[in-house]
């Protein structure tokens, strides 16, 4: 049976380390780092994730800033919040909640924020430095993962790695910090040919494609490590649902060396790699180290 490699544990560890490095900047530089949320819309999930991530912003001592803007908000409004935004010194870091009303350009909206400040790391400017090896800000879902692997295995040199899906999202960035680690790295999607054989090379598999339970115990490597970033919500006996990954845990745990659960292994890393990017903005911006964790 694989070890169960526990991404609530692992964000919670780090969120303690990110308070005492907060206040560490703080003391010694007079500097708080605060974020900003926008939420435009009702949309009940996004309602959700971002009142976690205010809650856990502020146990971390970082300022969470929110603007719950109405559907109707027009896209020059947004823009203009934005604008103001960057010239605000007190933000260090800014998120834009997705998905946005089908009126809102959300390209425009992404690409009009300081690159300095795009904790989420979507700005084509980030993902431009992540794919040259520069100092860009990573996108928090690739980066929580590279974490949870390089805590389980250390150095990562010379491993075979498949990335399953190819969104600019997790698939892309997730292959260039795997790349950045010295594996070798390839990238299968639903073009692929021959899909199983490739992902049983792998000694690290990471999911993120999007399709309920599609990696099967019987595609992964025995012993290999494996990193599950789907959510998805499917039907179960009496119509009730419940989450599932993109990789059939029960078989692919009888394989695998290490697996991370869903939910319960990725998830929580999200939101605590947002954090830590708004801490590792704040101290770019100002010019400082990032004190010791």
């Amino acid at each position: 049976m694989a070890k169960i490699i526990d991404g609530k544990q692992f964000a919670a560890d780090l969120r303690e380390k990110m308070a005492k490095q907060v206040t560490s900047l703080a003391d010694q530089h007079q500097i708080t780092p605060g974020l900003a949320v926008v939420l435009v819309g009702e949309d009940p999930a996004s309602q959700v994730y971002v009142r976690n991530k205010g809650k856990q912003a502020t146990e971390c001592g970082i300022n969470s800033i929110e603007h719950k803007l109405d559907e109707s908000t027009s896209e020059a409004t947004l823009l203009q919040l934005i604008s103001d935004m960057n010239q605000d010194s007190a933000i260090n870091g800014i998120l834009v909640q997705l998905p946005l009303p089908k009126h809102i350009d959300a390209d425009k909206v992404l690409n009009a924020i300081d690159p300095t400040k795009d904790v989420d790391g979507f700005h084509p400017i980030n993902v431009g430095l992540l794919a040259t090896g520069g100092k860009g800000m990573i996108p928090c879902t690739p980066l929580g993962s590279l974490m949870l692997l390089q805590d389980h295995l250390g150095d990562l040199t010379g491993l075979n790695a498949v990335v399953v899906g190819r969104s600019n999202i997790v698939g892309k960035p997730m292959f260039n910090l795997l790349l950045q680690q010295s594996c070798t790295v390839t990238v299968a999607h639903s073009r692929s040919q021959n899909i199983e054989a490739i992902v049983r090379a792998a000694d690290v598999v990471v999911a993120a494609v999007g399709v309920p339970e599609l990696v099967k115990g019987s595609w992964i490597k025995p012993g290999a490590t494996v990193i599950d970033v789907g959510i998805n919500r499917i039907e179960v006996d009496g119509g009730k649902t419940k989450l599932v990954g993109d990789v059939d845990f029960a078989s692919a745990a009888d394989v695998a060396g290490a697996i991370t659960p869903v939910p319960g292994g990725v998830g929580p890393m999200t939101i605590a790699c947002l954090l830590y990017n708004t801490l590792v903005a704040a101290c770019r911006q100002h010019q400082v180290e990032l004190p010791p964790a």
